[in-house]
């Protein structure tokens, strides 16, 4: 079991905010689900982001909800190959001809996608 750190319970306390205000707010009675997109390279850790959703979701319109997570990997582009290669660390070499890559296309994503109501 991986426990959360203060910021997943902060970006988790914070989403479901944002999914129950959605969800009062289109005169819903529940959330059913919330979908985020979680980048490699964001900081968050999608374990425990599922295990402080879990705790903050108690008492809310988002009790009983499921947390479906997407892992973006990171994405890091090589000017000398013109061409895109994953890596899930900091400044990596490119594995065709390991020129050290500044330029990360993706992988810092941290975002709600959808969230399901009734």
């Amino acid at each position: 079991m991986v426990l959360p750190a203060m910021h997943e319970v902060s970006i988790m306390t914070e989403a479901v905010r944002l999914a129950v205000e959605t969800a009062q707010t289109q005169g819903a009675r529940r959330v059913c689900q919330m979908r985020l997109r979680v980048g490699a390279m964001s900081g968050a850790v999608p374990e425990a982001l599922q295990f402080a959703f879990e705790a903050v979701i108690e008492g809310t319109l988002a009790e009983g909800a499921t947390l479906a997570i997407e892992a973006i990997p990171a994405t890091w582009w090589c000017a000398p190959c013109a061409a895109t290669f994953e890596r899930d660390r900091p400044l990596p070499e490119c594995p065709r001809c390991g020129v050290w890559s500044h330029e990360l296309r993706a992988g810092r994503e941290l975002e709600i996608i959808s969230i399901e109501i009734e």
